[in-house]
C-alpha cells in the first residue's frame, strides 16, 4: 500500500481535510476545548487502512457524537474548540509516542491492514502531518490567552462505548483526572445533584492511569485546571442528544468556570 503522495512525497494531498478542525476560535471564555478522537476521516492516500464502511463509522475510528458535543459545548460556553482531523487509527492524538496504541495494528477485534509493518518514515509522516499541528494549534492557544495574562482551562471531551466484553457500562457521564480536583470533583457533584444522570467518577477510565496525552501534556504537567469528560456514546449518537448533554454539561460547568480564582497555575 502506497503510503504518501507519489509527486509530493506528503501523506495528505490537496483533497485531503486539515489536521486540526477550529470551531468559535475568537471565544472569549478562558477555557480551550480540546477533541482528540473527533474525525473518521482517513488520508486518500491510505486507502481506507484497507477497512470496510462499517469499520470506518464504529466507535474503533473516532469517538461517536465526541465532535458534535465539543462544538455545541464550546458554543455555549463561548469557548474555542480544538478537534483533531483524522482518525485515532491513523495516528492517536490522545496517546504519548511511546504508547503501544499510538498507531494500533488491531482494535476490538478489527485487523487494521494499513497499520501493519508501518515503517519508522511512515510513523514520522502521521506524526509529523497530523499529530503535531494539532497538538501545536492546543499549545498556540494556550499560548494566546498567556499572553492576555490569562491560564485557561481545558476540557477534553471523549465518548464511550454502552458495552465492553459484553458488560454494560451504567454510566451516562464519566469525569477523568488525577490529582487537580478544580473542576472535576465540583463538576461530578453538580451532575449528580441534577439528578439526570448516572456519573462516573473515573470511571469508565481512570484519569490517573496516564495513558493519555493531551491532558496530562497540555495542563497536568503546565498546572492549568483542567477535566477529561467521558459521555457514553448513545446518549450523543444523534444531534438532539448531543444538543441536551451539552446543554446539561454548559449548566454544570458555567458556576464552576466563573470562579475568578480557578484560573492559575497549580501543582498538586
Amino acid at each position: 500500500m502506497n503510503q504518501v503522495d507519489e509527486q509530493t512525497g506528503a501523506l495528505l494531498g490537496p483533497d485531503d481535510p486539515p489536521a486540526i478542525s477550529i470551531f468559535n476560535p475568537t471565544g472569549a471564555a478562558p477555557v480551550i476545548v480540546v477533541c482528540d478522537h473527533a474525525s473518521n476521516a482517513i488520508p486518500r492516500v491510505l486507502d481506507r487502512l484497507g477497512l470496510d464502511e462499517r469499520a470506518i463509522g464504529s466507535h474503533i475510528s473516532h469517538d461517536i457524537g465526541a465532535a458534535d458535543v465539543a462544538r455545541q459545548l464550546a458554543g455555549r460556553l463561548d469557548a474555542p474548540a480544538v478537534m483533531s482531523g483524522y482518525s485515532r487509527l491513523v495516528v492517536d492524538c490522545n496517546r504519548r509516542l511511546d504508547h503501544e496504541s499510538l498507531i494500533i495494528a488491531q482494535s476490538d477485534g478489527v485487523t487494521i491492514p494499513g497499520n501493519r509493518d508501518l515503517d519508522a518514515g511512515e510513523v514520522s509522516r502521521r506524526l509529523k502531518e497530523i499529530f503535531w499541528p494539532y497538538h501545536h494549534r492546543i499549545g498556540n492557544g494556550i499560548s494566546g490567552f498567556a499572553q492576555r495574562g490569562i491560564k485557561p482551562a481545558i476540557l477534553s471531551i471523549h465518548t464511550f462505548t454502552a458495552m465492553i466484553d459484553n458488560v454494560p457500562r451504567p454510566w451516562h457521564v464519566g469525569v477523568l483526572w488525577d490529582r487537580d480536583p478544580r473542576i472535576a470533583v465540583p463538576l461530578i457533584g453538580a451532575l449528580r445533584a441534577a439528578g439526570e444522570l448516572e456519573v462516573g467518577d473515573n470511571q469508565p477510565y481512570s484519569g490517573r492511569q496516564k495513558f493519555g496525552y493531551s491532558i496530562e501534556t497540555h495542563a497536568t504537567e503546565t498546572g492549568l485546571p483542567s477535566a477529561l469528560i467521558e459521555i457514553r456514546e448513545d446518549m450523543v449518537d444523534d444531534a438532539a442528544g448531543a444538543s441536551l448533554m451539552a446543554d446539561i454539561l454548559a449548566r454544570a460547568l458555567k458556576p464552576i468556570l466563573a470562579e475568578p480564582g480557578l484560573y492559575r497555575s497549580e501543582r498538586f
